[in-house]
């Protein structure tokens, strides 16, 4: 075969496959595919927890913590929350004889590195906190409890929250 025959053959071959696509092409400066982009790119609203209830999911966990005393096993003169003072206040008036007792976070000395104390007796404490993440999409809340005291005294549980007629539910703690 000729450089001829292979010039004929590969038009012929082009030209056969550009006419086999009837498909319209889209070119990007369309004004559908810009608004279908766009979209796509859009981030999907999240839920959020209203902050009644997850101060409500805070006070369950939070009550959960004190009533275990996973930190019995030292001795600790104050019990700390990491939340805000209405929280701290709530918790103190549920709990007002708890040992140790729950006392306002401006009596906490935190270094890090260090174990907390408390202000007022130079004692190690112990600081329990609450993370609670966004609702699931069957609408449950998932969270972490957490207690620190130092290295003696340091450990977390996981707890899947459902919200029934009475109000969130502790459904399951890990």
């Amino acid at each position: 075969m000729t450089v001829k025959s292979y010039l004929a053959f590969a038009l012929l071959a082009l030209a056969a496959g550009c006419a086999s696509n009837h498909e319209k092409i889209a070119f990007s400066d369309e004004a559908e595919i810009r608004s279908q982009a766009v979209t796509a790119a859009m981030p999907v609203a999240e839920k959020r927890l209203e902050p009644a209830d997850e101060a409500r999911i805070e006070q369950l966990i939070f009550s959960y913590l004190l009533d275990r005393h996973f930190w019995d096993l030292a001795d600790y003169s104050a019990v700390f929350l990491q939340a805000d003072d209405s929280q701290v206040a709530a918790m103190m008036a549920k709990y007002p004889n708890h040992v140790p007792p729950i006392k306002p976070g401006k009596r906490a000395r935190l270094k890090s590195h260090r174990p907390p104390l408390d202000k007022d007796t130079k004692k190690p404490a112990i600081v329990l906190t609450a993370e609670i993440n966004e609702p699931n999409a069957d609408a449950t809340v998932d969270a972490v409890g957490r207690w620190y005291g130092g290295e003696a005294a340091t450990g977390f549980r996981t707890f899947h929250f459902k919200k029934t007629d009475d109000g969130w539910q502790i459904a399951e703690v890990k």
